[in-house]
């Protein structure tokens, strides 16, 4: 039989043992994004530089093991809730990430963050979660949908423009940003067309802003919807006769396919990949590096959202489960950005620089944005007087 003094050890040797490995057990991340379909170029821009980051942090953020669990939300809001439903209660995730589209964000923000689980988005910034349907879980790295939009209406107006038209999918985000346009276009929207959110022939539509002549056009069109839309508007022979202004359209996850029919299109965001700081230069060289293609603006988020991450469960020494702690640390965002300047208002949304691109060929010939503007210094939204946090 063993003795007292034998057994206390062994219980002690236990218990450290025990403490050990569940200091050692990864913390989960839910990450859900659209990985499918014709927007599956967003998502999976979005999750390969968030991996990029763990990956080069050997599997770890903050120094503390994760475990990232990918799931593809479809662009169906009842499957992304499914999955939120799964992620949370088997597999009792502190975190969940990504987030491509606004209807899904709307599907999903509600059931997340009210059961106290941290929502950090790295694309969909739809107005109501940005005002009266905050959270205090919530943490929107990349932008509230109408900035992107408000700074090309600013451009608008600042190029003379008097007549617009505006166009977008028939959904929240699309009546977001053809908002946020008007918010800041002193001019006249002659007309404002919505088309259904998987439309991919516009012939109709661009009959109808040729016969009405426009001094502009202004779109937002993600995904293969933008690859679709700028083909079209340059087989119309529209491209070069009225401007082609936009937010989401033409970036770095449609160039690609787009090519030379975008050129000299105009592009309104937060982040081009010619911006000249280390923290940029970093990762758009490990990006093309990794991947062998010039990340969008969808990867810049979610490099930015895994780096806000690394920061704040390090500052909690892996304790994400002290929330308050862990929502201090995150709202911190002590990280080097992308885009420069970071720091989150009062509703946990982005104040920045909003600039304009161009669509034109870089150093090495290959389409990409080149930024002309930043006719938006720390800017932030039009709700964040609205949540009450």
């Amino acid at each position: 039989m063993l003795s007292f003094t034998t057994r206390t050890l062994a219980a002690l040797a236990l218990g450290a043992a025990a403490s050990l490995a569940q200091a050692q057990a990864p913390i989960k991340i839910g990450f859900m994004a659209e990985l499918s379909g014709p927007q599956g170029a967003l998502g999976q821009d979005q999750y390969d530089a968030f991996m990029m980051v763990v990956e080069r942090n050997g599997g770890k953020l903050g120094g503390v093991p994760v475990q990232v669990l990918r799931e593809d939300s479809q662009l169906k809001p009842d499957v992304a809730t499914q999955i939120v439903q799964k992620l949370i209660e088997k597999e009792n995730v502190p975190i969940i990430t990504g987030i491509t589209f606004s209807n899904v964000m709307m599907a999903v923000h509600k059931p997340i963050t009210e059961k106290g689980v941290f929502l950090i988005g790295s694309n969909a910034g739809p107005a109501p979660i940005a005002g009266a349907q905050c959270s205090p879980f919530q943490y929107i790295v990349s932008w509230q949908n109408d900035n992107q939009a408000e700074v090309v209406g600013k451009y608008a107006t600042d190029k003379g423009y008097k007549r617009v038209i505006g166009m977008a999918p028939n959904y929240q985000a699309g009546k977001d940003f053809v908002a946020g346009f008007k918010r800041f276009y002193k001019g006249e929207v002659i007309d404002e067309i919505y088309t259904p959110l998987n439309q991919p022939d516009f012939s109709a539509e661009l009959a109808q802003v040729a016969a009405k002549n426009p001094d502009a056009v202004y779109v937002f069109y993600p995904g293969g919807l933008g690859v679709n839309f700028v083909r079209q508007y340059q087989q119309a022979g529209l491209l070069g006769k009225i401007p082609l202004l936009s937010s989401s359209t033409a970036d770095g996850s449609t160039l690609p396919a787009q090519k030379e029919t975008a050129l000299g299109v105009i592009s309104g965001t937060f982040w081009g990949p010619d911006f000249n700081n280390p923290a940029n230069k970093q990762f758009v060289e490990e990006f093309e590096k990794k991947y062998n293609r010039i990340p969008s603006q969808y990867a810049a988020q979610s490099y930015d959202a895994a780096l806000l991450l690394d920061s704040a469960i390090a500052k909690v020494k892996g304790n994400v489960a002290d929330k308050k702690a862990f929502a201090a640390a995150l709202k911190a965002a002590d990280f080097k950005s992308v885009r420069g300047d970071f720091k989150f208002n009062t509703n946990n949304f982005p104040i920045q620089d909003q600039h304009i691109f161009e669509v034109a060929k870089d150093a090495k010939g290959r389409v990409s944005l080149k930024t002309i503007a930043t006719p938006l210094k720390a800017h932030g939204d039009a709700y964040a007087a609205q949540c009450k946090m």
